[in-house]
């Protein structure tokens, strides 16, 4: 009867599992992919994994429910690797503020020091005046047992920014990185992070993290996308742990004591904006105990850190985006950075190819009209040769607007093409790619996307796409997920939630972003020459933004942006013109085969919905 129990548990899961993975627009074989790497953990392993799925499809459709502890756990013994370190690349001191720890805590942090597999390294304390007469007591006997202990102590104490700074003063190593008290490192953190400077030439280098239970197991795994300037200044993800470059360091003046709760944050701030290179190793290497004065148990223990991170942003934009204005996000330790490129409004074209589907196109325009804040806007519709009596007649209507152009095109249909004909038609500076199926539901969505393309250093932004159940469609493309391209967090609530990955509500920088809303400034579009016109149906999109990250700037996701996207929640590939797939395989190429910089190699890419990757 046990057994017979056991096995419709796993059934039910299954069930679930199918339903959720269809809903979400995963095909058969990917399926098929995905099971077979989950049977490699053994029968106890793919029941887990399971379960693990249906649960977040059963019990809802947003990324709040985190990976059970066990889950994570066995993920961890299958796919954990011992990784080379460079031997011999230079000491690293490990900096670390002391004040009133647990004994237990302060020893633990200690000992995961002296077990790193590197060994050139220093550990720097500083005690900031503690008051438990077990601070000195513990710190002195590790004085004796440790040859490359250095401690210092304040008799008042001075805050956080100035203790790590009177710590980080008796560090004599190349690099130096950060330990919070209570914290531990994972073994291989030290080596791992020192490889990572010497082989990238990075001045900055930050790591995956995870969260240490009180009952000692580890869970909540945060895996991290490569440097992303644009969700660094949304929140502070690098969180744990941050390696830099010492005499960088130095040069910034240490740690800034009006920064407190935040110092780290505006410590890498005030370096990247001073022409610093930064680093990510993909591994969990630093494990964040959670206990109840600790945010990584409780984010609101420490409200003033807030503050002092949007004080840190505003410094930082103020230096590389004069007239940049930094608000307070939706939530807690998250932010809104608004720039000044689009203040005076410059004329933006919105392009529409269209041809019948009169309905559809009615609502995209009438939303538009109605809805949209932004003054100085013309559009563009593309007809691409519509027949019905119905749609012509829209013409003549709509075009008694002075605001609205149709643009006879009446060839076979190209998406680019099309596309490209109106960009050459557009008077604006800023060009606004967008599908006849698009609805506007938010007055700022243009404001917000023409503000950030207009950044010197950004190339396509798109927005928050979401179908008409309000369910995510689109929030940032991954290219390589699927096996192309295909858009993270697809059929989930866009709700505030960082589990695995980051929330799929934040800012940040993409490879690409899909082509139903794609805006970029004309000068930038044209000098990359347009969309390819080999790509008919899809893939063009992508393409460009490509294109664009290989020139040097930077694509975005601009969450703040909202509309609504009338798209089926599956695409028949069937639709999908053979030669499209050839040119996409060449164009996306290496990130299909290596992966997307701006996920993470640590999830399968092989699923819309952020989830640990399983292989052998």
């Amino acid at each position: 009867m046990k057994i017979l129990k056991q096995v419709t548990a796993v059934l039910r899961s299954a069930y679930w599992s199918f339903r959720r993975a269809r809903a979400q627009g995963t095909g058969l074989a990917q399926l098929a992919s995905a099971i077979v790497r989950a049977m490699k953990l053994g029968p106890r392993g793919f029941a887990r994994v399971i379960a693990s799925y249906a649960a977040g499809g059963a019990a809802s459709a947003d990324c709040s429910a985190p990976v059970p502890v066990d889950v994570y756990r066995s993920w961890l013994q299958n796919q954990e690797r011992v990784f080379p370190t460079s031997a011999g690349a230079g000491r690293i001191s490990v900096v670390m503020p002391v004040c009133d720890t647990p004994e237990d805590f302060l020893r633990a942090a200690v000992a995961s020091v002296t077990s790193q597999g590197y060994k050139d390294w220093e550990l720097c304390i500083h005690d900031d005046g503690s008051k438990l007469p077990h601070i000195a007591k513990v710190l002195a006997e590790l004085r004796r047992k440790v040859p490359n202990l250095r401690i210092s102590r304040s008799e008042q104490r001075s805050g956080i920014a100035e203790a790590t700074n009177a710590a980080l003063a008796m560090a004599t190593g190349r690099w130096v990185t950060f330990l919070d008290h209570d914290d531990l490192l994972h073994p291989e953190a030290l080596g791992s992070a020192v490889a990572a400077l010497v082989d990238s030439g990075a001045n900055i280098v930050y790591t995956d993290h995870d969260v240490l239970g009180e009952d000692g197991q580890r869970r909540t795994p945060y895996f991290k996308p490569d440097w992303s300037h644009d969700l660094f200044l949304s929140q502070m993800y690098l969180g744990h742990m941050v390696a830099m470059d010492r005499d960088l360091v130095t040069a910034m003046g240490g740690l800034r004591a009006d920064c407190d709760g935040s110092q780290d944050y505006d410590l890498v701030l005030r370096c990247v904006a001073a022409g610093a290179k930064v680093a990510h190793v993909p591994r969990v290497l630093y494990h964040w105990r959670a206990h109840a004065g600790s945010t990584a148990a409780n984010a609101g223990s420490k409200p003033y850190a807030h503050d002092a991170g949007r004080k840190a942003i505003q410094n930082h934009v103020d230096t590389l985006y004069p007239g940049a204005v930094v608000n307070d996000g939706e939530h807690l330790f998250c932010y809104d950075v608004r720039y000044p490129f689009a203040e005076r409004q410059p004329l933006a074209s919105i392009i529409i190819p269209t041809r019948d589907g009169v309905a559809l196109l009615d609502t995209c325009v009438t939303t538009l009209l109605e809805k949209t804040d932004y003054a100085n806007y013309e559009i563009i519709v593309v007809d691409n040769g519509s027949s019905e009596q119905a749609t012509h007649d829209w013409f003549s209507k709509a075009t008694r607007n002075s605001r609205i152009k149709v643009l006879p095109a009446d060839v076979p249909f190209n998406w680019s093409a099309l596309n490209n004909l109106a960009a050459r038609e557009a008077r604006g500076e800023v060009l606004v790619f967008l599908n006849n199926d698009t609805e506007i539901i938010e007055g700022d969505w243009l404001q917000r996307l023409a503000e950030n393309a207009l950044r010197p250093d950004i190339g396509v932004c798109g927005p928050l796409l979401l179908y008409g159940d309000r369910t995510i469609q689109h929030a940032g493309v991954v290219v390589g997920m699927g096996g192309w391209a295909d858009h993270v967090f697809k059929g989930l609530n866009p709700v505030h939630c960082q589990n695995l990955f980051v929330s799929p509500v934040m800012r940040r920088n993409v490879l690409a972003v899909t082509g139903a809303c794609m805006v970029i400034a004309a000068d930038k579009f044209h000098r990359l020459g347009g969309f390819d016109e080999t790509f008919i149906v899809c893939g063009s999109d992508v393409e460009l933004c490509l294109r664009a990250h290989e020139s040097g700037l930077l694509n975005l996701y601009v969450a703040e942006s909202r509309m609504v996207h009338h798209e089926s929640k599956t695409r028949d590939p069937r639709a999908i013109p053979p030669g499209d797939f050839v040119r996409s395989a060449e164009a996306y190429s290496p990130y299909r085969e290596i992966g997307d910089p701006f996920y993470n190699v640590n999830l399968d890419p092989m699923q819309a919905t952020p989830n640990l990757r399983m292989t052998s």
